[in-house]
This record gives C-alpha cells, structure tokens and sequence, in this order.
C-alpha cells in the first residue's frame, strides 16, 4: 500500500502514463462496443425472424470468448505477413488494443442488452405502435424502460476491459511509453521478480477500478431516481 501511494504522490509520468492508457484503450473500446452492441441487442430482443435461436447463440458463446483468442485473432487480422489489413501496420499499436478490447465487450454488450429488453414489459412495445410510433420511436420507448439493465452492462464489461491483459499484450506487445497498460505493467514487474512494484500497481488498478464503477452506479442510481 504504501508503494502504491508513493508512486501515485511521485506523478511519476510513466505511472500516470499507463494509468491513463489504461482508461483510455477500455472507454474507446467500451464506447464502440456500446454504439454497435446496443442496437444490435434492441433488434435481437424485439425482432423475430428464422434463425434468431442459431444467432442468439452464437451470441451467448462469445460473451465467454477467452481473451487469448481474441487477441491471437485480431494478431492475425492485422499481421503484415497474413493479415487481410496488415499494409496499414496497426499491429502493437494502441489502435490494435482497443480493436481486440472490442472484440471481447461487442458480444457482451450485445448480449446483456438484448437480455435488458427481452425483459421488458412487452406491453410498452405494443401500446407504443398502437398510438403510431414508428418502429425507432418504439424501440427507443423499450430502451429507455431498459436502460438501467443496459447501465449495469456498462458496468460489468469495463471491469472485464480494465483487468484484461492476455488480448492486449498479444496484440499490443507491451512496449514501454507506448502500449504498456495497468495490467500488462503487473505482468512485467511480476516477472521481473519486482513483486512490491507489481502489488502497488496492481492496488491502484483496483483502487481505480472502485472509483469509475462507483461513478457508474451513481449515475444509474441519478438516473433512477430523475
């Protein structure tokens, strides 16, 4: 605890560098993740058409993708040598993190979206097109009746983000004032045998962890009681 407190009083900008990669790789993924996975949760859940069980869980298998494959994917969609975009050299960039980040939050967000409003009262989708709201207009009102089950998916899938490390490191390589994260930062120290560098970095990704969770709880619980 106390190396965890040094470093942060130190502003030591490697410290804060990887702090804030850290944020910033898992809001980008996370904010993608929710502008494709929502509305692909809202058609899922009020849409009917053949082969929606088939999709649904093909769905549900990848909200548990091990992150491992999902990086070793992405390595192999952006490598130079069999990569169909490796000409644009993404590969150990930041841009690579936050696509495998992606990769891993756009079925979970999918899922747990569409799972938000399949539970709903189906009455409201109903009574929405009977006093002639078009199909948006309907889908926004089960939206709204959902968005407390959709602001705890938030939730869930930065804490899985933040504490990712086999994904990014794959993808990133772990390069030092570039794409060094918390997690991949822990990683290093631990095997360097530097364990009171690894615990103190590994107390502040969790100190972190409490304080952006906690904001999201008190925005939902804002949103409540608005």
């Amino acid at each position: 605890m106390k190396e965890a407190v040094r470093l942060l009083a130190s502003l030591d900008p490697e410290t804060y560098g990887v702090i804030f990669l850290s944020l910033r790789v898992t809001c980008i993924a996370l904010i993608a993740a929710a502008a494709f996975g929502i509305p692909a949760g809202v058609a899922l859940g009020l849409a009917s058409f053949p082969g929606k069980a088939v999709l649904m869980n093909i769905v549900n298998a990848f909200m548990s993708l091990p992150p491992v494959v999902a990086g070793l994917a992405v390595y192999i969609l952006l490598s130079n040598q069999t990569g169909l975009v490796g000409d644009h050299r993404l590969l150990f960039t930041t841009t690579a993190m936050c696509i495998a980040q992606f990769v891993l939050a756009f079925p979970l967000m999918t899922g747990l979206s569409t799972a938000a409003v399949t539970q709903v009262d189906r009455q409201i989708l109903l009574t929405a097109k009977s006093l002639g709201a078009r199909p948006f207009q309907a889908a926004s009102a089960v939206v709204r009746e959902a968005r407390y089950g959709i602001y705890s998916a938030f939730i869930v899938i930065f804490g899985r983000l933040i504490a990712e490390v086999g994904a990014v490191m794959m993808v990133g390589g772990n390069i030092r004032y570039q794409t060094r994260v918390m997690t991949t930062a822990i990683a290093l120290h631990k095997g360097m045998g530097e364990f009171q560098t690894a615990l103190a970095l590994g107390i502040i990704l969790l100190i972190l962890s409490f304080c952006v969770n906690a904001l999201l709880e008190l925005l939902r619980n804002i949103g409540k009681t608005g």
